[in-house]
């Protein structure tokens, strides 16, 4: 499991990034204070506080080509 900090500032930020994470064969959840939602969940994301940077788990252990996938969302 690998977990990332993330920021999707813009509507385009979340198609791009849902775009990219459906093609993951892996489960990936985004956490936002105590909520839970799907990364493959367009809606479930526009649930979450998207103002702050969200917790982002991947349910794989090897994730690497999906980390250079999603590398300008990730925040340190």
């Amino acid at each position: 499991m690998k977990v990332f900090q993330i920021k999707l500032s813009t509507i385009e930020d979340v198609r791009d990034f849902v775009n990219i994470i459906t093609l993951c064969p892996h489960e990936v959840d985004l956490a936002s204070g105590r909520y839970i939602v799907d990364a493959k969940s367009i809606i479930g994301i526009f649930s979450l506080d998207l103002l702050k940077p969200i917790r982002m788990t991947v349910h794989a252990d090897e994730c690497d080509q999906l980390e250079k996938s999603i590398q300008r969302f990730i925040v340190e």
